[in-house]
């Protein structure tokens, strides 16, 4: 008992911030001639504040951690008081960290010019030495300023640090200096008089405060944008295409915030734009300010984040971008990205992490190293010939890495081989479509395409020496036997565990031999105290009712109960368990299921914005606000990358069949996700197409549906198709609608079938007409014909000629072109 004791008290211990204990009663005041040491602090009047200096350590930055080691560097910085995980927000020496041997003798002091400074002296120093200064008082100033000033400098209840003159004028405040944090009052944008710009830089990782990869800031046209600060930059992220789709944006960012209960009424985006400054900002109330964050993620994305008292812990509650392989170069060099999986970056075959170390701290911008050196020399004196034995490890479903050159005299996939083969820079090559690329040096930016067509014309063929692939064999075979014994032992015992736990929780299933499959099974009771008995709908259909329900008391679910007859046990699980298995962002996610006596129920993620429909149609409706281009054109490549995901990306192919608007849901941020599986094919790998039943609705049904032959994947390219068209018009595709700026009912437009005016407006060049008026003519018009394009190869009668999902991804993301599509016959006869 004393032992466990021991070693409980030493877990608590091991916990503790990196920071000293402090000595004196804390003020929210540094006046001249005052000086903070380590162990001192200033605290905010309410307290919700501090300042002091500290030592990161991971296990008060990150739960994911194992370790709690903590960095040989200190720095001066502001964390929340009162929130028992430490939670730095802003630091002073980014660039110019304190070494442990130093600490000591630092302090925090007004020099003789009237800045504030950190001073330190190291041990073989006879003097002080700057480590840090606000650099607000030059030698001309000098000469008004002496050590008996009252100036002071004031931690607010803001979280500002302001250094402040005797008639409380404001020299210097750290908002001006952010870090990687924005609180309440902070502004992102810049000074128009003085040119001074206000941005936010990430850290380099866990424990190192420094200067990491990416910055938020403002561009010249007043857009928000992520940039990636180091080679290669770039920007990979834009707040809205122009300064008028940003303000368009902020009614609907503020509508996102207070849908989520969390969140609401916490925060009041604000833009301002004077002569004197333009800048982004948001409001909180004073109560509330210190339980909610928006900070620039050490990967690259911008993440609002709040407080939970009841999981004493951050919850991040949407992230931009929402994928996290979309910042560039977020995994560094020789590296594959999965934005659905966590950790996202892994190494590519053949090459193991640079700095363990450094990943293990979350900074992965060194990305991987090879394992084995090419095997590479030139020929006597001719250094552009070259003799290599090398070999090549395809890896498909990917995003090809940046700047590859074209190699034009390369037209077989052969000679595109022994194009990269005849460098010894040279480390990978691609080729489609009779074009050969090659990439020389590092690789970066290599993603997971989210169930892109996966065939070996679309791989990346990565440079590997011809003894990797050996060593790989002799190393695993070493491995297997040593980890069989303990994974079987290891595997029974748990096995056991599990048989209980699953025996007692889940009784009813058990006896059934029921294969979870990775999903929960859930009692009928527990679904019907969740639900409040049913007691709130979300919407309904021929196959069932969907409701509301929380789990635990915090976690939203949105409970489908199937009715009419039982179905075949054997067939409802297997689609359960089909279903269950499918992990992608584009794609509503399975938690659990009921199979209990008659009762047949799905447990879904809830989604706070609903479906798609309700924000495309219902115009009546105040509360629902219009979704800007930018929006649209976001939800319409999710739904394309998710349904790719299905017919390419799962073991056996997916067939949807009921692609449509109300089978769309929206999370909080506005990420689409495909829903209701009720009427979904499974086709294996060896077979192209399958026989169904007629299923589907009106409006969204390919032709091939009514001639009674068996169905591919293009019925949902058809659906798809159909759903583009309403997402640029705002409207549904069978419906008749007046002018918006009218109330005149015998005023008619849009009476014609939509599809047939998106063709012939589309071979006009009349695209403009075709958009939401409710747009004001707010959007990327190349994008809109882009859209429009596709949606019109998708619609085409014979399935043949419609693009596979994977084709629509490429089309939509910029990275294939596609020509004008020709009137579908079936849409050319009801013109006649």
């Amino acid at each position: 008992m004393l032992l466990l004791y021991i070693l409980l008290l030493g877990l608590l211990l091991s916990h503790t911030p990196c920071c000293c204990s402090w000595s004196t009663p804390a003020s929210d005041t540094l006046n001249q001639g005052q000086v903070l040491a380590v162990g001192e602090k200033l605290v905010s009047t309410n307290g919700k504040y501090a300042l002091g200096f500290f030592q990161p350590a991971t296990s008060t930055i990150s739960k994911s951690q194992n370790t709690t080691s903590s960095s040989s560097s200190w720095y001066l910085g502001i964390w929340f008081n009162k929130i028992p995980v430490f939670t730095v927000v802003w630091v002073a020496n980014r660039e110019q960290p304190i070494p442990h041997s130093n600490i000591n003798s630092t302090k925090l002091k007004f020099s003789r010019d009237g800045n504030l400074v950190i001073v330190t002296n190291r041990a073989d120093a006879v003097s002080e030495s700057l480590v840090w200064s606000t650099h607000i008082v030059n030698s001309t100033q000098t000469s008004s300023i002496n050590t008996t000033t009252s100036d002071a400098a004031v931690l607010l209840n803001s979280g500002n640090l302001a250094l402040l003159t005797n008639s409380k004028a404001m020299l210097w405040q750290s908002f001006d200096y952010p870090t990687d944090i924005a609180l309440s009052g902070a502004k992102l944008g810049w000074n128009k008089v003085t040119g001074f710009s206000r941005k936010f830089i990430s850290r380099k990782s866990l424990i190192d405060m420094g200067l990491g990869s990416y910055s938020l800031e403002l561009d010249t046209s007043g857009v928000a944008i992520l940039k990636r600060r180091i080679n290669p930059s770039v920007v990979y992220w834009h707040w809205a295409s122009s300064k008028t789709s940003s303000l368009s944006v902020l009614p609907t960012l503020k509508t996102i915030i207070d849908l989520d209960p969390r969140t609401k009424g916490l925060m009041n985006p604000i833009y301002v734009d004077n002569d004197q400054e333009e800048y982004y900002m948001y409001t909180s109330p004073e109560e509330s300010s210190s339980s909610l964050f928006v900070s620039l993620d050490i990967s690259g994305q911008v993440k609002l984040n709040v407080w939970s008292e009841a999981n004493l812990s951050w919850q991040t509650i949407c992230a931009e971008p929402a994928d996290a392989c979309t910042p560039a170069a977020t995994c560094g060099p020789f590296t594959v990205c999965n934005g659905n999986a966590q950790p996202s970056c892994d190494c590519m075959e053949g090459f193991s992490r640079k700095s363990p170390q450094d990943w293990q701290f979350d900074d992965r911008t060194g990305g991987c190293i090879r394992n084995t050196p090419f095997n590479c020399s030139t020929r006597g004196n001719n250094k552009n010939m070259t003799s290599s034995t090398d070999i090549f490890h395809p890896i498909s479903q990917v995003a090809l890495p940046y700047n590859p050159q074209s190699i034009d005299v390369a037209t077989t996939q052969s000679k595109c081989e022994e194009a990269c083969l005849s460098s010894c820079s040279c480390t990978a090559y691609s080729y489609n479509n009779s074009r050969c690329y090659v990439w020389h040096g590092e690789l970066l930016s290599v993603n997971l395409n989210d169930g892109i067509d996966n065939n070996s014309k679309d791989a990346l063929y990565l440079r590997l020496a011809a003894t990797a692939k050996f060593e790989k064999k002799k190393k695993q075979t070493n491995i297997r036997f040593v980890a069989a014994a303990s994974i079987i032992g290891f595997g029974l015992l748990v096995l056991m565990l599990l048989a209980l736990i699953w025996r007692n929780k889940f009784k009813p299933l058990y006896n059934n031999q029921v294969s979870g499959g990775g999903i929960m099974a859930f009692r009928y009771t527990d679904l019907v105290r969740a639900t409040k008995n049913f007691s709130e709908k979300l919407g309904g259909g021929g196959f069932g009712s969907v409701y509301k329900g929380v789990l635990n008391g915090s976690t939203s679910i949105a409970v489908k109960r199937l009715d009419g007859a039982r179905q075949g046990e054997k067939q409802f699980r297997a689609e359960v368990s089909s279903i269950g298995l499918i992990q992608h962002i584009n794609i509503v996610k399975l938690i659990g299921f009921c199979c209990e006596g008659d009762h047949r129920l799905l447990v879904y993620e809830h989604m706070l914005n609903g479906s798609l429909d309700g924000h495309l149609f219902e115009k009546s409706n105040a509360a629902v606000a219009v979704l800007n281009w930018n929006t649209r054109y976001q939800i319409a490549l999710g739904v394309a990358k998710g349904l790719s995901y299905l017919h390419q990306g799962c073991h056996k192919c997916i067939i949807h069949c009921d692609i449509k608007p109300g089978n769309i849901l929206v999370d909080a941020s506005f990420v689409p996700k495909i829903a209701d599986f009720g009427l979904a094919a499974f086709v294996g790998r060896d077979f192209s197409r399958v026989l169904t039943t007629f299923r589907g609705t009106a409006g969204y049904l390919a032709p091939e549906w009514l001639s009674g032959v068996a169905v591919t994947p293009k019925i949902d390219v058809y659906g798809f198709g159909m759903v583009l068209l309403e997402i640029i018009s705002g409207r549904r595709n069978s419906s008749i609608e007046t002018p918006y700026n009218t109330s005149d009912s015998s005023s008619y437009q849009n009476v014609e079938y939509f599809p047939v005016q998106a063709i012939s407006k589309l071979h006009s060049g009349d695209v403009k007409s075709l958009v939401d008026p409710q747009l004001h003519g707010d959007f990327n018009l190349e994008e809109a014909e882009r859209v429009c394009k596709v949606a019109c190869w998708c619609i085409q009668d014979n399935e043949f000629d419609r693009p596979t999902m994977g084709v629509v991804v490429r089309v939509l993301e910029g990275l294939q072109k596609i020509d004008m599509p020709p009137m579908p016959r079936l849409l050319a006869a009801l013109t006649v």
